[in-house]
């Protein structure tokens, strides 16, 4: 006859601390802006045969060690790996249009500068989020801003970036009010993160702005389609 065996306790696993630990490893420590002109590339479901490409704005270093291509991207300054939505977009990898040639990976010479000048600019933790960097905005990226659901839209340039010791990135915008000089650059007094006027806050590139500000209606119908799944009514273009 054998000998019963106890019970072993039940592991608990917590999802949501494995979740925030994950988003933990993934905050980014360190930006560097692209100036080669590499892209991103892309495809979306409804032509899959056809490859997109994208202007990287810059390249980011993760706390766990991974340096990856940021690009404005709906609601944020997204890494191109996170782009895995059939509808909207599937990154497929990075490439250099000067020769064609196309990778998996972030360059060799950026990872290099990104950790280097992480290693230099140790920072030490903060309970609050801190201002870390700030980058110029070199694309000519507008955001579109919608406050409340009845409140026209509002077109804005983005100035520049900001990243903050918990890894948010945020887009300076100008308050047209308090401009008092030109041309704007990070760090004058007009700007703010779009987030701290804006319930919401969509990144276009530059020749998709120029389109939405033409009020091009097959422009405007795709962006109400975007920002009101739901299609309940139109919003005046502020």
């Amino acid at each position: 006859m054998g000998i019963p065996l106890s019970p072993r306790p039940a592991r608990v696993i917590d999802l949501e601390t494995m979740r925030r630990r994950q988003r933990a490893r993934r905050r980014l420590v360190r930006l560097s802006p692209e100036q080669d002109g590499l892209e991103m590339v892309y495809r979306v479901s409804e032509d899959t045969e056809t490859l997109y490409g994208m202007p990287l704005l810059a390249w980011g270093l993760q706390e766990d060690g991974e340096v990856v291509g940021l690009v404005p991207w709906m609601e944020a300054l997204t890494p191109c790996r996170r782009l895995d939505a059939a509808d909207h977009g599937q990154f497929i990898g990075y490439r250099d249009p000067e020769t064609e040639e196309l990778f998996e990976q972030a360059p060799e010479h950026k990872v290099l500068e990104l950790e280097h000048a992480a290693a230099y600019f140790d920072y030490e933790e903060t309970v609050e989020p801190t201002l870390i960097q700030q980058l110029p905005e070199t694309q000519g990226t507008h955001a579109l801003c919608m406050d409340e659901s009845d409140a026209p839209w509002q077109l804005k340039q983005v100035f520049g970036w900001r990243l903050y010791s918990d890894g948010a990135v945020e887009a300076l915008l100008a308050d047209e009010c308090l401009i008092d000089s030109t041309p704007i650059l990070p760090g004058d007094s007009c700007l703010y993160p779009g987030h701290s006027r804006h319930r919401v806050v969509y990144f276009f590139q530059r020749q998709i702005a120029n389109r939405i500000r033409r009020e091009d209606p097959a422009t405007l119908e795709a962006l109400a389609l975007m920002v009101m799944p739901d299609g309940d009514g139109e919003t005046p273009l502020k």
